[in-house]
């Protein structure tokens, strides 16, 4: 696959020290687990597995290097959300359900934190919440509905209406009506934290191979192109390349996320345009973008508008699409004018795993001893400790409250063979980018925006 593009993150962790490469796997192996795949799923899996056990043997296979996938691409922000909706939770499993979701994730935004500081990895994470921003009428109507949504789930969400001048206080956009803000996020550098992550787990007695690629995963058996691995436990940790494995090409569809970054701005910049917190900030569109004033005072600023590839490609050359990186940098410039002459410096990209309905899942068969969790839809930097949390627990026969979640042992349909599945998600993408410039020209909600929101399950 190669080196990732040329992310900010990498870079911030290069120019401090020599990169280093974990050795292979060096023939066949026997281990307690197996864990493929060495990104957040992988890694938290085995850092709780051997805190609740450290006489375990867990063994991580990476096809690249540690954090190669979305873990060390992502934009940064370590938040509660999940992409299924508490509504579709509670259709199938009840209100109480759904809140039990709601509420451990908004614990493990905390508890990542609690690791952090534990483990002493410096990751830049501040927890300042997240800001949407809501710059035309329709958009606001949709920040009243989410408050008031939240307010009839019982606040769960802590979810704030600010009015404009609130708004400036914390971010200073162009037009902006309003906008809503929750607490529950933290701005972190993701590979920072996966690196520390990585460290810690090897740290507790876990041992990590890079450069070894599955070729099939199976109860118990992992077969690589280095040797194979027989273990009583094996958990797929491979999210957006997981259709590149035997027997799973139309699980998930890996589409491309893309990012910039800026140099560092100067004070006279952030004096108007806020994040003095660490907030993150996204807006009240239906193409999702996402940003966060980084550690050293640039901005990151990424979001969806790369299409999906046939049969589920996945490539480097898929990380960068000059024209998203384009229309990125000019919603950015319109969000925040003052930086206009800026040097963009970092551009990169990568892929995320959907679900067919959008619905993340935690598996665990004891029969066979095969675990897997995915489906994150780029909402994983807390997600996949949760689920980690929930496969060690899984694993070792713990039940805790995480084991009854209901998103454990949930069975996504299949996605639609091609070309089908190339056609409904590219289709899927251009509605979102046909309703937002709908809302913009008229000021009311796009109608085109619900015929989307049908097809995701929000």
């Amino acid at each position: 696959m190669g080196a990732p593009s040329n992310t900010l993150w990498q870079w911030d962790i290069d120019r401090a020290a020599q990169p280093t490469r974990r050795p292979a796997l060096d023939g066949d192996a026997a281990v307690d687990v197996c864990i493929v795949g060495g990104g957040f799923t992988g890694l938290w899996t085995a850092y709780y597995l051997l805190r609740r056990n450290p006489n375990l043997d867990v063994l991580v296979v990476e096809a690249e290097s540690v954090g190669f996938g979305a873990s060390g691409r992502n934009g940064g922000w370590c938040s509660a959300l999940l992409p299924q909706s508490v509504d579709a939770i509670a259709a199938s499993h009840g209100r109480d359900a759904a809140l039990a979701m709601r509420r451990a994730m908004l614990d493990t935004v905390l508890e990542i934190g609690a690791v952090v500081e534990r483990e002493q990895i410096d990751c830049d994470y501040v927890r300042g919440g997240t800001v949407v921003v809501a710059r035309n009428q329709a958009q606001l109507a949709r920040a009243h509905e989410e408050v008031a949504h939240d307010a009839a789930w019982d606040g769960v969400d802590g979810l704030e209406l600010l009015d404009a001048e609130q708004t400036r206080e914390r971010i200073g956009v162009t037009r902006a009506l309003g906008a809503t803000y929750t607490p529950h996020c933290a701005r972190i550098q993701p590979a920072k934290l996966v690196q520390g992550l990585a460290r810690a787990v090897e740290h507790h007695g876990g041992r990590i191979v890079e450069g070894t690629r599955a070729t099939s995963v199976q109860p118990r058996v992992v077969t690589t192109d280095r040797g194979r691995v027989s273990a009583r436990h094996v958990v797929r940790a491979t999210e957006a390349w997981t259709p590149t494995l035997p027997g799973h090409a139309r699980d998930v569809a890996p589409v491309y996320s893309l990012i910039i970054a800026t140099e560092p701005l100067p004070q006279a910049f952030w004096d108007d345009a806020g994040l003095a917190h660490g907030e993150t900030f996204s807006e009240h569109r239906h193409v999702i973008v996402y940003g966060q004033r980084t550690a050293d005072d640039r901005l990151v600023f990424g979001g969806r508008g790369a299409p999906y590839h046939f049969r589920s490609a996945v490539r480097p050359e898929f990380d960068l699409e000059p024209r998203v990186f384009d229309a990125l940098h000019r919603a950015l410039v319109d969000l925040f004018p003052g930086v206009a002459d800026a040097q963009v410096t970092h551009r990169w990209g990568g892929p995320l795993g959907i679900a067919r309905d959008w619905h993340a899942s935690v598996h665990y068969d004891r029969s066979t001893g095969l675990g897997s969790a995915g489906g994150y839809v780029g909402d994983g930097v807390s997600t996949t400790n949760l689920a980690g949390r929930t496969l060690a627990d899984l694993i070792t026969g713990t039940r805790t409250g995480l084991t009854t979640l209901p998103w454990v042992g949930h069975r996504s349909r299949r996605w639609e063979p091609e070309p089908l599945r190339w056609l409904g998600v590219n289709a899927g993408l251009r509605l979102a980018e046909l309703a937002d410039a709908e809302e913009a020209r008229t000021g009311r909600p796009a109608r085109l925006g619900r015929v989307l929101a049908s097809l995701t399950g929000h």
